[in-house]
């Protein structure tokens, strides 16, 4: 039932946005009691709480399982790119929410979700650091300042990109990791 709980809350809470949906509007899409509802979370913040973090502790587990078998900086930078982009159809609902309604968690639990997003940039972080001290990257870049340009074009991703669309999730992917890697300026200038 929590797994139900939250997937249906999840996709409300996409439909409508958090502040509008109730715990009513939950338990009523689902045809069970409050009770069934209070059975499994102490209250609407900690549902969300909870959404926020299996998506963010999950993604920490997939990021870091790829950077500790990649060999390459470059191998493991387009990794997380491809991970983030593949997100949007494997984790849609769960992934807008996350992104969407974080400003409706209290300010304890948004520091904890924050902590764990920073942990996440800073992996990235690392990778391009590495890269750049082995030669891989150009000498010359901001890891801090890369890293949130890749967060920024990823993330934002999330608000419209449609992988029922025409351009498919894996072309998506490897878009962002061209652009990323290379630019968009012609090799002969």
């Amino acid at each position: 039932m929590k797994a139900e709980l939250m997937k249906k809350s999840t996709d409300l809470f996409v439909e409508r946005g958090f502040s509008a949906t109730s715990i009513q509007d939950i338990v009523d899409a689902l045809g069970v009691t409050k009770g069934s509802f209070y059975y499994h979370f102490k209250s609407k913040e900690a549902l969300l709480m909870d959404i926020h973090l299996r998506y963010i502790d999950d993604l920490l587990k997939r990021q870091q399982d790829l950077l500790a078998t990649e060999p390459t900086n470059r191998g493991k930078l387009v990794k997380v790119v491809e991970l983030l982009i593949h997100d949007i159809e494997n984790q849609g609902a769960i992934g807008q929410v996350y992104y969407r309604e974080i400003r409706h968690l209290s300010a304890e639990n948004a520091a904890t979700i924050r902590a764990k997003r920073g942990e996440f940039r800073e992996n990235i972080e690392q990778v391009i650091g590495d890269g750049i001290n082995s030669g891989e990257f150009r000498n010359n870049l901001q890891p801090k300042m890369i890293t949130f340009a890749i967060l920024g074009v990823t993330n934002w991703s999330y608000q419209w990109f449609n992988p029922e669309g025409t351009l498919s999730v894996a072309e998506l992917a490897d878009m962002y990791t061209d652009f990323i890697l290379n630019g968009i300026l012609a090799h002969e200038h």
